[in-house]
């Protein structure tokens, strides 16, 4: 059964797990914004080649790092999205919800550095 708590409450797990960051990654993330919407859009989805009534906890739009050359400039910021009903209803309860909100933003952090699934599925973060 999905764990739900408030926005606010969901928003406060989020930024503890930025929190948590080691300063090192931290500071390359100052240009990346970290929002939080309830749910991904059909569009997300599509582009995520997953169907409907599929779970998308988290989605990275950007250009990771590790292929940034010296002519990278005049893009749209990176962006991470956190999709609270979706992470909600991957936890039954909160000690879960706290997991899987530090896992699916470290997930997300993974791709900006250039990692793929199969590096975040080795380091625990799949």
């Amino acid at each position: 059964m999905p764990y739900h708590v408030s926005k606010q409450r969901f928003a406060e797990l989020v930024e503890e797990a930025l929190r948590q960051l080691p300063q090192p990654f931290a500071q390359h993330l100052e240009e990346v914004s970290v929002e939080i919407k309830d749910r991904p859009s059909a569009k997300q989805l599509k582009q995520s080649g997953l169907e409907e009534d599929d779970l998308l906890l988290g989605l990275y739009v950007g250009h990771p790092m590790t292929e940034r050359s010296i002519e990278y400039s005049g893009v749209l910021p990176d962006a991470i999205y956190i999709f609270q009903e979706d992470v909600e209803l991957a936890s039954d309860s909160e000690k879960e919800l706290i997991e899987q909100v530090r896992v699916t933003v470290l997930h997300e952090i993974g791709h900006h550095f250039g990692m793929d699934e199969d590096d975040l599925d080795e380091l625990g973060y799949g």
